[in-house]
C-alpha cells in the first residue's frame, strides 16, 4: 500500500533576479499577486491536497517567508481591538492549523536537484512533493491533488506535465511518453529531454513545476553528476530511475501561470484580480473603457 503523502518540499533559496531591482532586497516568492505573495499560492495548494508538512529550502535574505508563515501577536491584537475582523481573518487563514513549517537553509545554490537533497534528513524514507512557488495553477481540483490520485494509483513517480507552443519548447524539459488511460491524460515516461531544439522535441508536453517523488530519488540525487554551473538537475536524477521504477507524467487539468517571468507574473494578478469579487467589477471596466480588452 502506498504511503500517506504528508510532506511538500519548497526551494525557494534562489536570487529572483528576473525581477531586480524588486527582488533586491525581498524574496520573489514574497512578491504579492492580488493580495497574496507567490509561495502562499503552492502551500495552500498543498494544504487542500491534505499536506501537512511545508519543508522549505531557504537561503540568504529570505527571512520574510518565515515571517509570513509565522504568527504574527502584534499584527493580530491590534486587528481584533480594532474590529477588523475580516482582515484579522484573513491573517490567521495564512496557515491552517494541522500545517506545519520547517525551514532547512541551502547553503549555495547548486540547483533543483541540490535543494530536494537537503531535505533528505526531514523527509526521511517517505514519498514527498516538490513545488516550485513559480508556477501558480488556478484549478477546480488542486493540481497536486489530481497528482496524489494518479500517485496512489500507480505508486511511482509523477511529474505535472503540459502542452506547450511548439515555438516555447526549448525553454522546458519535454516528456517521450505513452498514454496510460485517465482520458488520455496520463503518461508512462519513456524519456526526458531538456531543452530541446523545436524539431528534436519528443513531444509538446512540458514539464511543469510539479513533483511527486519516493525517496529512492534521493540516491538517485547523490549518484546524479554535476552539470553546467556545478548544479545538479532533479530531471536529471528523475530520468535515471526509468526503467527501474514506473515514472507517470499526468496532464492537469487547469490554468498555469509562469509567475517566474515578469508576463506570467503580470498575467496571474490580472486573471486573479478579475476573479475576486472586489476588484473584479472595477478592473474589467477599467480595462474595457480603456480599450485593453
Amino acid at each position: 500500500m502506498t504511503a500517506k503523502l504528508r510532506k511538500a518540499v519548497f526551494p525557494v533559496a534562489g536570487l529572483g533576479s528576473r525581477f531586480l531591482p524588486a527582488t533586491k532586497a525581498s524574496p520573489k516568492e514574497m512578491l504579492p499577486v492580488v493580495d497574496k505573495p507567490l509561495i502562499q499560492y503552492a502551500v495552500e495548494e498543498a494544504a487542500a491536497a491534505g499536506i501537512t508538512d511545508m519543508i522549505f529550502i531557504t537561503g540568504r535574505n529570505k527571512r520574510a517567508i518565515e515571517d509570513h508563515f509565522d504568527k504574527a501577536y502584534e499584527l493580530e491584537t491590534e486587528l481584533e481591538q480594532k474590529g477588523k475582523h475580516a482582515l484579522l481573518d484573513a491573517v490567521r487563514g495564512v496557515l491552517p492549523r494541522e500545517v506545519r513549517c520547517i525551514y532547512i537553509r541551502q547553503a549555495e545554490p547548486l540547483g533543483l536537484g541540490h535543494a530536494v537533497l537537503c531535505a533528505q534528513p526531514v523527509v526521511g524514507d517517505e514519498p514527498f512533493a516538490v513545488m516550485l512557488g513559480d508556477d501558480i495553477i488556478d484549478s477546480a481540483v488542486p493540481c497536486m491533488k489530481q497528482m496524489i490520485d494518479v500517485f496512489e494509483r500507480h505508486d511511482g513517480p509523477v511529474i505535472a506535465v503540459q502542452q506547450v507552443p511548439h515555438s516555447e519548447i526549448s525553454a522546458y524539459g519535454v516528456i517521450d511518453g505513452e498514454p496510460e488511460g485517465d482520458g488520455g491524460r496520463v503518461y508512462r515516461i519513456r524519456d526526458m529531454v531538456e531543452k530541446p531544439k523545436p524539431a528534436e522535441a519528443p513531444s509538446d508536453l512540458a514539464i511543469i513545476g510539479r513533483y511527486l517523488l519516493p525517496p529512492s530519488i534521493f540516491p538517485a540525487l547523490l549518484a546524479t553528476k554535476p552539470g553546467a554551473g556545478g548544479e545538479i538537475q532533479l530531471t536529471d536524477a528523475i530520468r535515471s530511475l526509468i526503467g527501474k521504477e514506473r515514472v507517470i507524467g499526468i496532464e492537469f487539468e487547469g490554468v498555469r501561470y509562469d509567475a517566474g517571468t515578469k508576463l506570467g507574473f503580470q498575467m496571474a494578478n490580472v486573471a486573479f484580480a478579475l476573479k475576486d469579487p472586489e476588484l473584479g467589477p472595477g478592473l474589467r471596466a477599467f480595462l474595457k473603457k480603456e480599450k485593453l480588452t
